[in-house]
């Protein structure tokens, strides 16, 4: 082999060893912004939503159960369900789905009344 060919080929694999390197960093930033960004955003939001919960607030759990908040402490709350308000369950924040603040669905209700 000649020597003109032997720097022809090594430079053809050096080439192409960077052209690897550079898809595989497009393929991370992609999928850091489809993936990983989105969730860390949404684990935000559920912090901050979960830290602003009060007494009085309606919650949906994860298991689709619909309640009022009746007691908040650090990491749990005491949540009533039921129409006869007699069963009070104790669970974790992180089992709280969505949380509707206890002033937004007054304010609603009497926006209704005032459209009919």
């Amino acid at each position: 082999m000649s020597p003109a060919l032997l720097e022809t080929s090594a430079a053809a694999g050096g080439s192409g060893m960077i052209m690897m390197i550079v898809y595989m960093v497009i393929i991370f930033g992609v999928m850091y912004f489809l993936a990983i960004r989105p969730q860390k955003k949404e684990q935000k939001r559920m912090a901050a939503l979960l830290s602003t919960m009060e007494v009085g607030d309606t919650v949906v759990t994860n298991s689709g159960f619909y309640g009022t908040v009746i007691q908040v402490s650090e990491e749990d709350c005491i949540i009533e369900f039921g129409n006869n308000r007699n069963c009070r369950i104790p669970m974790r924040k992180s089992a709280i789905a969505e949380v509707e603040k206890a002033s937004d669905g007054i304010a609603d209700a009497q926006t209704a009344a005032d459209k009919k």
